[in-house]
């Protein structure tokens, strides 16, 4: 039978280079020296230009940095979250040249020259929007991670029914489509709410809409 070596492994040892990995895994990623270089050894950045809550502004840019990157970490607007990062959550919603968008799932360099719109740029607290007041007097959040997406969202959905474009349930595709909890919920279907406030998010959607709730 055939005999393979054997290591000579000891709890001390093992414990030991343990310890040594997690002390690298700790050290910040620019303190263990260079980052890796691009084929050809050079960084492909590019310009940038997006007016965001109505301010331009022109930016350098690696291609693979997302639009929702682009505002959290180059315009520190962290209004926006990072949910997923997968597109699945929707708390990175954002509106861009008048439609909602999964900002994580864009990249920045696909918007060039657009406006994108952010929860910053909907109101503040001394002067609000219709529908962040509508949240707020509804209990439309709890935690309030995903509330930034939900507002972003909601208000787009309100001018999608106005513009005549149907939803998954709407009845027909002839327009004439009225905010009912039934379509607020199918257009809201992409904003997860962890903490489930959902009723008071259709009540909130409704108040802004004009209907009596």
């Amino acid at each position: 039978m055939r005999r393979f070596p054997t290591i000579p492994f000891s709890r001390r040892g093992v414990l030991a280079g343990g310890a040594a990995i997690a002390a690298h895994r700790l050290v910040p990623a620019h303190a263990q020296g260079p980052h890796p270089q691009p084929v050809g050894g050079v960084q492909q950045m590019n310009s940038v230009r997006l007016t965001v809550n109505g301010v331009d502004h022109d930016l350098q840019l690696d291609s693979r940095v997302t639009l929702l990157d682009a505002m959290r970490e180059h315009l520190h607007l962290t209004g926006t979250k990072k949910g997923c990062d997968h597109g699945q959550c929707g708390a990175c919603t954002m509106i861009v040249s008048g439609s909602r968008i999964n900002s994580c799932l864009s990249l920045a360099v696909m918007h060039d020259g657009e406006e994108v719109t952010t929860i910053e740029g909907l109101g503040s607290p001394d002067a609000m929007h219709p529908m962040q007041q509508a949240f707020v007097r509804h209990d439309g959040y709890q935690c309030g991670y995903c509330t930034p997406g939900q507002i972003c969202s909601a208000i787009a959905v309100l001018d999608e029914i106005k513009a005549g474009i149907p939803s998954h349930v709407s009845v027909s595709l002839a327009g004439g489509y009225t905010p009912t909890p039934e379509e607020l919920r199918e257009r809201m279907s992409g904003n997860i709410c962890r903490c489930a406030a959902y009723s008071n998010i259709i009540e909130a959607i409704q108040d802004v809409a004009g209907q009596a709730t």
